[in-house]
């Protein structure tokens, strides 16, 4: 018996045995490893072993089985960077001694157990009674080659012999392992003896089964004949006739419907109970709901793709302004979808403020490729049989909230909106987030059960996509089988381009205006961007140009159209009223220890104002503004990195100890937390203590360290816009968020200096007045 180190093939719902053929494709990490070790190597041999569960994706050796066949790789062909298709022989079997270790493979040293055959009168017995109980096997399988049996009659080892038929048998893994682990020969013959003979006698009761069958046909006929008397009996006492029409025609529509074989065979029992149920029944009503449910819902109508890619760019640029990234993602997927239309694509997710077009733009992309579009809202959605629907044991019971979309949809191929993803919540009824999760993984759902149908229904053709304003409240499990896309808010330039060619028009037009009527100057529609909205998104801004419509059509209605009427400044603050929010920045920032911090929230960014104060007392720090405890810790750091590092500010080390302090973030109603303050209250304390005012056109945001590190932070883009809206001229942000900067819109780079730092120092030479 040799010894030798092999690479180590691990298989999945397979054995490998001596003196047999097998191609397989190989596609696992480790697995590739172990090929291409074997490439590079001398001689090409290799030590197949099965897997004890075919489930584990890459197996340790407590997962494998300790013998196996050596095998010699007669081909290999590289299909991809991560694929071989693979032709192997067995040689002879093999015992693994012990794990040796290799760079990114298992390997093994193993000894190597050749057949050492005594040929004896039993044994010979015993093989001529395997023959021929595998020719009688072969009888009773008609689509197997004449071959096979004169393959057989050649093979004169016991031993290759049970190799041979154990290698054709339709076993499993255990019961095929039990024979590579049959090292005596007589012992493998008899086991295999026993599996063969167990398959012969399966085969004869399948073909008595089938004798049954053709017999339960033949009494079926007669069924059929005998129910049409039966029928014609009803009919002569006037019984029965509407019921029956009824039934044959929910026969029609189950045969018409091209259901699944199970949801037919589920349709089919139901129909025959309902058959023999009295119509007046509460039984008879759910189950002729339940049939009206299955017959109605798309199991194989679709709708024809149009995935001509600059026909969707055209639709996508109609009705959408700007989101180059979103549609580059889109345009992505549909080229994916026409060059490989059985491809599970992936399920996005728009993620993005208020108001921005995320449930719109789902609307342009079903539009654009031709696909039925279905919105369902799954705000404030708490139980779990929204998603999956209730069991029919239940009084008033319906499908989930998805089947009942696939219905309205009418096609197998809708696109499917989740509308408002991350307000879903969950209580004792159950986590409809954890029903999603089926629902949004390409590789489960095309066996979708719902609780109501009790079949599986395939959800593999929708084309899923979401929406949610933040992905905080969105469980792990969830995010993890979701694509993000991130839509930022809009700069004041694209909020006017899109107020001149879509909100205005649309507006207009709903108003019974046209153009002659109302015309909306540029400085008319900047005037209600800056003084009366302040969002991220543009649905405040529409809102406000209805009101214009609604003023301005009050005075058509009333004097006629012979005057018509432009929209400047002067006639968009007469008709709004009085501004609703002023620029307040040079007032705020006017006295030391104010500094002017950036924020994100969920509806875009935001500026936010840092106050300090001191006044006698025993160096306490109190801190108002519902500050959550992230944001507290970031100002006990800038506290105690100013005391550390008073000299350097031109400080007496003491400077805190007779005086408390008083941190406050106004707006004091609404929570903050998050440690992207901590730049703008170091800067507020320096400030404070020094008495040196903050410059009024900056703002700045970062996380601080007590050893004066700028960290960096995330909503770059939103945090300068919101510094933009509010009139900011500078803003100060961590050297490592200059990564960033290609997300900002040049014209907000060209009115915004950016400056980047590193450390504290650098913060507060350029914020600090001299």
């Amino acid at each position: 018996m040799s010894e030798q180190i092999l690479p180590i093939l691990p298989l999945r719902n397979s054995v490998m045995f001596p003196a047999s053929v097998i191609p397989i494709n190989v596609g696992r990490r480790r697995s590739i490893a172990a090929i291409e070790a074997v490439q590079k190597g001398g001689e090409p041999l290799i030590a197949v072993l099965a897997q004890k569960n075919p489930d584990t994706e890459d197996p340790e050796w407590k997962d494998l089985y300790t013998m196996g066949t050596v095998a010699r790789m007669l081909k290999v062909i590289r299909l991809g960077d991560d694929n071989f298709s693979v032709v192997l022989q067995g040689v002879e079997r093999y015992e693994i001694i012990e794990p040796v270790a290799a760079e990114g493979y298992l390997a093994a040293k193993v000894r190597r157990m050749p057949d050492r055959t005594q040929r004896t009168l039993e044994l010979d017995a015993l093989a001529n009674n395997l023959k021929e109980t595998g020719r009688k096997l072969i009888s009773l399988l008609p689509n197997l080659p004449k071959e096979a049996s004169g393959i057989l009659e050649h093979v004169t080892e016991p031993g290759i012999l049970a190799d041979l038929v154990a290698s054709n048998l339709t076993l499993d893994v255990a019961e095929k392992q039990a024979v590579i682990e049959s090292v005596d020969v007589e012992g493998r013959v008899r086991t295999c003896l026993k599996l063969l003979t167990k398959q012969l006698e399966l085969l004869k009761v399948k073909k008595e089964i089938s004798s049954a069958v053709q017999e339960e046909m033949s009494r079926s006929q007669r069924e059929y004949f005998l129910r049409q008397q039966l029928k014609a009996i009803k009919e002569e006492l006037g019984e029965g006739e509407d019921v029956e029409d009824e039934i044959e025609e929910l026969k029609a529509k189950i045969a018409r419907s091209g259901m699944s074989e199970e949801a037919e065979k589920m349709a089919t029992k139901q129909l025959t109970r309902l058959r023999y149920m009295q119509t007046s029944s509460a039984e008879y009503t759910v189950t002729r709901t339940y049939l009206d449910w299955l017959v109605e819902l798309p199991w194989k109508t679709t709708t024809d793709d149009k995935l001509d890619i600059a026909t969707v760019r055209q639709v996508l640029d109609d009705d959408h302004y700007d989101l180059e990234r979103v549609k580059k993602r889109i345009l992505e997927q549909i080229a994916v979808l026409k060059l490989n239309p059985a491809k599970k694509g992936s399920i996005l997710c728009l993620v993005g403020p208020p108001g921005v077009g995320k449930t719109s733009l789902g609307k342009s992309i079903a539009r654009a490729i031709g696909r039925e579009f279905v919105r369902i809202s799954l705000g404030g959605v708490r139980d779990e049989a929204e998603i999956r629907g209730h069991r029919r044991t239940y009084v008033g019971a319906l499908p989930g909230r998805i089947i009942q979309g696939m219905k309205k949809a009418g096609t197998v191929n809708p696109l499917f909106m989740l509308d408002e993803l991350d307000k879903l919540s969950s209580d004792f009824r159950g986590d409809p987030s954890s029903a999603l999760l089926e629902v949004l993984d390409p590789e489960q759902n095309h066996t979708f059960s719902d609780h109501y149908l009790e079949v599986v229904y395939d959800l593999s053709r929708v084309m899923f996509i979401g929406t949610a304003n933040s992905i905080s409240t969105i469980p792990h499990a969830l995010l993890d089988r979701i694509e993000m896309i991130d839509i930022p808010g809009y700069t004041r330039e694209e909020k006017r381009q899109i107020a001149v060619h879509y909100s205005i028009p649309k507006q207009i037009g709903e108003h019974g205006l046209s153009d002659r009527l109302l015309h909306f100057t540029d400085n008319g529609i900047l005037r209600i961007i800056d003084s009366y909205t302040r969002e991220a998104g543009v649905r405040n801004l529409e809102r406000e140009i209805a009101r214009v419509c609604r003023a301005v059509a009050v005075k058509v209605a009333q004097d006629g159209d012979a005057q018509s009427f432009e929209a400047n400044d002067d006639l968009v603050q007469e008709l709004l009223g009085p501004v609703k929010y002023i620029p307040e920045m040079a007032d705020r920032c006017a006295v030391p220890g104010v500094t002017t911090g950036l924020a994100w929230t969920p509806m875009g960014g935001e500026i936010i104002f840092i106050e300090a104060t001191k006044m006698l007392g025993k160096g306490k720090m109190a801190m108002t503004g519902q500050l959550g405890d992230v944001m507290k810790e970031s100002a006990q750091t800038a506290l105690s990195y100013v005391k550390a590092n008073a000299r350097q500010f031109g400080l007496e080390p003491d400077v805190a100890e007779e005086v408390d302090i008083h941190l406050h973030v106004p707006a004091g109603s609404v929570p903050k937390d998050g440690p992207s303050a901590g730049v703008s209250m170091l800067s507020s304390l320096v400030s404070l203590f020094t008495n040196r005012k903050v410059r009024p056109d900056i703002a700045m945001t970062g996380e601080i360290t007590l050893r004066g590190l700028v960290l960096p932070i995330g909503g770059v883009k939103e945090k300068v816009l919101a510094a933009h809206r509010a009139g900011i001229r500078k803003v100060i942000l961590p050297e490592r968020n200059r990564k960033d900067s290609p997300d900002i819109p040049e014209e907000i780079r060209r009115d915004i200096e950016l400056v980047y730092v590193s450390r504290m120092e650098e913060v507060i030479e350029t914020a600090l007045e001299p």
